[in-house]
C-alpha cells in the first residue's frame, strides 16, 4: 500500500488506538475477552472503510470474534487490521484472510508484549521507584507516570506502523531478528534487575548461636553463613518462593499469608530475626 493509497489519515489511525489503548484490558468479556475492545477501536474507521450497511456489520462481526493478546505491543494488531480492512473493501482480501491474520498474530505478540511490556520495563521502572521511594526521595513520583507514558507511545507506534506495512508488519520484524534478540536482551536484564532488587530487598536472618562450653565463646550463626556465601538465607527464600510458582498453584494472597504466618512464627521462637 502506497501513501497516496491510504484511506485513513494518521489522524484516524490515532483515534482507534486509543480506543484500544483506553478499552483493552477494560472490557474484558469471559465468551470473546478483547474482541469487545478492538472491535471498538476499528467501528468508526470501519465506517469509513464501508459506507455499506450490511459490509459495515459484516466487518463488526468479523472483528466481534474471539480475540486476546497484549495492550500494548498488540497495538500493531490494529494497524494491521485497518489496512487489511481497506484491503478487502477493494477486493484484494477476504474476511476469513483477517481472521486469520488476527488468530495468528495474538499470541506471539502476546509473547514478545509480556516480555518487553510487564516482564521487563515495568520492574525495572517500578522496581526504580521502590529504590528512590525507600531513601524517602520525591523522584520516585516520576517512575509509575513514566510506565504509563511509556506504554501509551509505543502502542500509538505500532499502531501506526502496522497500518504502514500492512500483513508484511509482524513477519518482516521476526525475520529481521531483531524482535529475538530484544527480547533475549530484555530477559537477561530482567533477570539482572530482579536479582539485584531481591538482593537488595530481600531480608532474612538469623540470630541463633552456639556457646562453646570449654570457652565460652559464642558462633552465630549468621556469621557463619555469611562467610560461606552472603545473603545465603535471602537466596533459600527466593528459590522457595519460584518453587512454589512453578510446582504448585500460583496462589498470590495464600503465598503471602504464608509468608507471614512463617515469619511470624519464626520470629516468636527466634529462629528468624
Amino acid at each position: 500500500m502506497t501513501e497516496q493509497k491510504r484511506l485513513l489519515s494518521k489522524k484516524e489511525v490515532n483515534q482507534s488506538h486509543l480506543i484500544w489503548y483506553l478499552a483493552a484490558e477494560t472490557n474484558n468479556s469471559y465468551e470473546r475477552l478483547q474482541a469487545p475492545s478492538f472491535c471498538a477501536a476499528m467501528s468508526r474507521n470501519l465506517r469509513k472503510i464501508y459506507p455499506n450497511d450490511d459490509d459495515y456489520k459484516e466487518a463488526l462481526q468479523r472483528h466481534l470474534e474471539f480475540y486476546n493478546t497484549e495492550g500494548t505491543i498488540g497495538s500493531v494488531v490494529v494497524g494491521i487490521a485497518l489496512a487489511m480492512e481497506e484491503e478487502k473493501a477493494k477486493g484484494n482480501l477476504t474476511g476469513d484472510v483477517i481472521t486469520g491474520i488476527k488468530l495468528g498474530l495474538m499470541g506471539p505478540i502476546a509473547g514478545i508484549g509480556d516480555t518487553l511490556i510487564w516482564g521487563m520495563s515495568k520492574a525495572i521502572l517500578l522496581g526504580l521507584a521502590c529504590t528512590f521511594a525507600l531513601q524517602g526521595s520525591p523522584v520516585a513520583l516520576i517512575f509509575p507516570p513514566m510506565f504509563s507514558i511509556l506504554i501509551f507511545v509505543l502502542g500509538r507506534y505500532t499502531c501506526n506502523l502496522g497500518y504502514r506495512l500492512g500483513s508484511e508488519a509482524v513477519p518482516k520484524l521476526l525475520k529481521s531478528g531483531t524482535m529475538n534478540t530484544l527480547i533475549t536482551a530484555a530477559s537477561v536484564l530482567g533477570l539482572f534487575m530482579m536479582g539485584a532488587l531481591s538482593a537488595s530487598y530481600v531480608k532474612v536472618s538469623t540470630p541463633l548461636n552456639w556457646v562453646i562450653s570449654s570457652t565460652g565463646a559464642a558462633i552465630g550463626l549468621q556469621a557463619n553463613l555469611d562467610a560461606i556465601l552472603p545473603g545465603l538465607l535471602q537466596l533459600f527464600a527466593i528459590f522457595g518462593i519460584y518453587w512454589y510458582f512453578t510446582h504448585k498453584k500460583q496462589n498470590y494472597i495464600k503465598l503471602v499469608l504464608t509468608i507471614l504466618l512463617i515469619s511470624i512464627v519464626a520470629a516468636f521462637f527466634g529462629i528468624l530475626g
